[in-house]
């Protein structure tokens, strides 16, 4: 019942999700029932880039959360996916065995390669496949934590808190490309063979990745829905139009903001494990500063505050990018050039604005019924501020938002 009352009152996100829904519906169907000679069978290759954009999709969700609900642009969420698809890479690799080029059970190639005697400690129990999901989970968690804790506790915003994010994920960078770190240097992880006993490169088992990819992204948005639209949700949006006024009302600011920016991290190192898999490599090119900036172009051009405007973006971007290299790989950067600019001069919303200028237009066409799911929205109580009205009323008054939540927490 929780899940349908919030997408109930969400059109645009039903609409997304349903196609994302649809989609693992029919595509697993044209891939694996319908011959190959049909025109509407669908290849492993695309099985899989369908898959990589889901994963995408996923990332990109994370990102709306923080910046389009709390006004934290971070611009390091590409070191998030990357850590979360070392965590995986990790384990492929120790699946691998004896059948590496170099025969050893135990240690990688990359690693025999360079003489190392021993598997370094951070690499047990990647054998293991709850061990690698947990770690999926846990270091890029941890890293949000101890990173947003003294970002956040000095009170680091804006442009500034967008730089640091970037320092962040080069100074990642430049590590794992050292060969002594024990990750593969600047070639990475590759050469995965199976996952849970499965061969990787099999058709039943790219499927099972993509809905696994499909699944995490529903489950995800319903998560994020659910926080945007709660009483938590009231705070974090107060925070991003009046983070000052929010902070006087007695909430704590920075526990808010860690937490968000800690699950959205979480969310981005699951979505970073997906990916890999279904590419079949991890390198250090993943933590690349230009990664994370492109993932806020994708949200910026779906349509910023709106989650499911994250989802389009996500596919809108990396669908042109597809398209443009294929039929003009000389010439495609200026096309996503000129995408981009197109979309913030015609549509300053993202491409969701379309959706929202519709529901608009049919509000005019019939005044008397709001388009369901889009209440007329409240109008905020009118008072006068003089000496005898109290700091409550007046931060009412202004801040309708901060107004709605009643007792601090």
């Amino acid at each position: 019942m929780l899940t349908q009352r919030l997408l109930l009152s969400d059109r645009g996100g039903m609409i997304v999700l349903g196609l994302v829904l649809a989609t693992m519906i029919l595509v697993p169907i044209c891939n694996l029932l319908v011959p190959e000679t049909s025109a509407l069978h669908i290849s492993t290759f695309t099985v899989t880039l369908l898959g990589k954009f889901l994963c995408y999709a996923l990332l990109a969700l994370s990102v709306d959360l923080i910046w389009g609900y709390c006004g934290i642009l971070s611009l390091g969420h590409g070191a998030f996916f990357a850590l979360g698809g070392y965590a995986m890479g990790m384990y492929l690799m120790r699946q691998i065995g004896p059948r590496g080029q170099y025969g050893d059970p135990i240690l990688p190639d990359f690693m025999v390669f360079l003489n190392w005697k021993e598997l370094p400690w951070y690499w047990q129990g990647f054998d293991m496949f709850w061990f690698a999901l947990l770690m999926i989970i846990v270091v890029p968690g941890i890293l949000a934590f101890v990173f947003g804790w003294l970002a956040f506790r000095s009170r680091v915003t804006g442009v500034y808190f967008s730089i640091i994010t970037q320092a962040l994920t080069y100074a990642l960078l430049l590590a794992f490309f050292r060969n002594e770190m024990g990750f593969g240097g600047n070639n990475g992880l590759t050469d995965f063979k199976d996952i849970l006993g499965f061969p990787i490169a099999a058709s039943g088992t790219r499927i099972s990745l993509f809905l696994a990819s499909g699944f995490m992204l529903i489950l995800a948005y319903i998560a994020c829905r659910y926080i945007v639209t709660s009483r938590m949700g009231k705070v974090i949006v107060s925070i991003r139009d009046a983070e000052t006024r929010t902070r006087f009302c007695g909430y704590k600011v920075e526990s808010y903001k860690l937490w968000l920016f800690v699950f959205s991290a979480i969310l981005a190192g699951i979505a970073g494990a997906l990916y890999v898999p279904q590419v079949g490599i991890i390198n250090p090119g993943e933590f690349s500063p230009l990664n994370s900036i492109e993932l806020v172009v994708w949200v910026a051009t779906g349509g910023r505050g709106t989650l499911f405007g994250a989802i389009v973006g996500a596919f809108t971007v990396n669908y042109g990018k597809t398209v443009f290299t294929s039929y003009s790989p000389e010439t495609w950067l200026f096309a996503l050039g000129a995408l981009f600019v197109i979309v913030t001069l015609v549509l300053p919303k993202g491409l969701v604005g379309l959706f929202n200028r519709t529901k608009k237009a049919a509000s005019k066409q019939n005044p008397g019924n709001p388009p369901p799911g889009n209440p007329a929205p409240a109008t905020a109580p009118s008072v006068t501020p003089n000496m005898g009205t109290s700091t409550e009323n007046f931060i009412s008054a202004e801040t309708p938002v901060i107004a709605a939540v009643k007792e601090p927490v």
